[in-house]
């Protein structure tokens, strides 16, 4: 495969009480992730009829990436800050990128 980018869905499921507050620590670790090289896209979504669900779709630049996101000060702060708010453990998708071409990122 030529294309590089790696491409991962994160599934959230939170408690109901915790919406508001989950989506501004997220939105947090966001605002911070984007700023990093290795991150191409990093993408909060809503359930438009649960919103209770979350996917936060985050795009790679290098199979190395990932790893030092989880390295990062406000991606710890968010995993620490949202464990409790969880309703079950969030689960997570890992792909390649086909289309665009990843220089169409």
């Amino acid at each position: 495969m030529s294309n590089t980018l790696r491409v991962v869905h994160v599934h959230v499921h939170v408690k109901a009480e915790h919406v508001e507050a989950f989506r501004e620590a997220t939105l947090a670790n966001a605002r911070e992730s984007v700023k990093e090289p290795g991150v191409a896209r990093f993408d909060v979504i809503q359930d438009s009829e649960d919103a209770t669900r979350f996917v936060l779709v985050e795009v790679y630049r290098s199979a190395e990436a990932p790893a030092a996101h989880k390295d990062t000060a406000h991606y710890l702060r968010w995993r620490d800050t949202v464990a409790p708010m969880m309703a079950e453990p969030r689960t997570s998708r890992k792909y390649v990128n086909v289309f665009p071409e990843d220089a169409g990122w």
